[in-house]
């Protein structure tokens, strides 16, 4: 009984949707979770009993200097790579269901400290509460609201075999070209399903789902709300949908690029910005008009978004989506209602204005990417310049202006101070150095195409 009564304190404070997924039931473990660099759920589980009497848990903060193949970069610092403890604490209002469990599980993010209680600067969600920050003293509350696209893919465990979309209800193979269509929906029926429940049970509210271009191809769309809350959204989603995926016998990809005639997968950020004070839309004029605010925030994406692109675009598949006419973005140029350029207006009531980011593949850490997206146009309202004139027609035909591969991304990443000191400039220096380690390890990888074109031709 005493176990119960501890229980229940420490969920006092928890969401009620993880209240009441346990209610009347036996929880039988926690898992204590935190975001690494590539956005990999890194922590410990533990029974509920040890849980509901500890305060923290330990982790080696060697967890952020780990690249996607489990290598692990030189950013260790003066100390040198002696794996130092972090302090993780929780954040009570993270508490969600693990409904794929085959027990009753509930998961909690958790903060990142040094053993001084100061936060751990290259934890991704730090990097985003350090932005929001900026922000708020400023006077301004940022809102976002990010789009998922995804692939269901069948089941591939030879990474020399390309991958294919999955099979429908149908028993064929997922179809391409059939942007928001229902009957491609239907065919996803029983994992959408799992998907709705899952995300009920973990307390989340889903705008809407879509079939997307590709084959196989789904977007998910979140509610706006606060940056940090709605990055933890992305974090659970893509477990959730993982796990839905896997009860269905195929797979879910957030790979900017998993087919190469496909389109890409994108995390598309919808941005506005609340003056506290007044509660209005600072993008917002008195006449519902667009203010300077609006086009400083534009100008701020088009200036720095070419160095946060390494951030945004964090791998070497990640360039393979950037391809003309084939729904991504390849330039900066800006216009409304345009899904062809890399900034986009969207059609809205005046106070529900708001500024589309179209850069960011769906392969980012959401902390980072919707980091990454806020401080260039934090940047921006800084400096208060003028965006490019607006970009009428199909920005395909304009010129490209974002990097086309990584190391190129992350020179100008390197280079770009100001960016730095938004993000933090700890976390700049091991991004860096964990990014190049993944880049340098892919260019002692010899392709398939290198040996079938140039084994016995050069």
């Amino acid at each position: 009984m005493a176990t119960q009564n501890t229980q229940a304190e420490w969920l006092i404070n928890t969401p009620e949707a993880a209240q009441e997924y346990i209610n009347g039931k036996r929880l039988d473990e926690v898992e204590c979770i935190i975001g690494d660099l590539p956005g990999i759920a890194r922590g410990k589980a533990v029974p509920a009993t040890k849980f509901a009497r500890q305060s923290h848990f330990h982790l080696p903060d060697s967890i952020f200097f780990q690249t996607i193949t489990g290598g692990w970069g030189e950013a260790a610092g003066e100390d040198g790579f002696i794996e130092k403890d972090m302090v993780l604490r929780p954040d009570w209002n993270t508490t969600s269901a693990a409904p794929w469990t085959g027990d009753w599980t509930l998961q909690v993010i958790h903060d990142a400290y040094d053993l001084d209680g100061s936060p751990i600067p290259y934890s991704p969600r730090n990097v985003l509460k350090r932005v929001v920050e900026l922000y708020r003293a400023q006077g301004w509350e940022p809102v976002v609201a990010p789009e998922m696209e995804f692939y269901l893919v069948a089941r591939n465990i030879d990474p020399a075999k390309k991958i294919e979309p999955m099979m429908g209800r149908s028993g064929r193979p997922a179809a391409a070209r059939q942007a928001y269509s229902m009957t491609a929906v239907d065919e996803f029926g029983p994992v959408i399903d799992d998907i709705y429940d899952f995300a009920e049970a973990q307390g989340f509210e889903i705008d809407g789902i879509t079939q997307e271009g590709g084959a196989g191809q789904l977007e998910i769309n979140l509610l706006h709300g606060d940056p940090v809350e709605l990055a933890d959204q992305v974090f659970y989603f893509k477990r959730l949908i993982r796990e839905a995926a896997l009860r269905h016998d195929c797979y879910a990809t957030f790979m900017a690029k998993p087919i190469g005639e496909e389109p890409g997968s994108a995390m598309h950020i919808h941005h506005s910005i609340i003056d506290i004070e007044s509660g209005q839309n600072i993008f917002v004029g008195p006449q519902d008009g667009d203010t300077d605010a609006f086009f400083h925030f534009i100008a701020g994406l088009q200036n720095h978004m070419p160095a946060a692109i390494a951030v945004m675009a964090p791998y070497v598949n990640s360039y393979r989506r950037y391809v003309r006419d084939h729904a991504a973005p390849i330039n900066l140029e800006w216009g409304r209602d345009n899904r062809t350029t890399g900034i986009r207006i969207p059609i809205s009531s005046p106070q529900a204005r708001r500024i589309e980011n179209r850069l960011a593949g769906m392969d980012c850490n959401p902390y980072l990417g919707i980091a990454a997206s806020l401080a260039c146009g934090y940047l921006g309202l800084m400096e208060k310049k003028r965006p490019e004139a607006q970009y009428k027609g199909d920005a395909y035909e304009g010129e490209e202006d974002i990097p086309r591969e990584l190391g190129a991304a992350l020179d100008i990443f390197d280079e770009a101070k100001d960016l730095h000191d938004v993000l933090g400039p700890e976390f700049a220096r091991v991004y860096s150095i964990v990014k190049r380690s993944e880049y340098e390890e892919f260019l002692g990888v010899i392709s398939p195409w290198e040996r079938e074109h140039l084994l016995l031709n050069v």
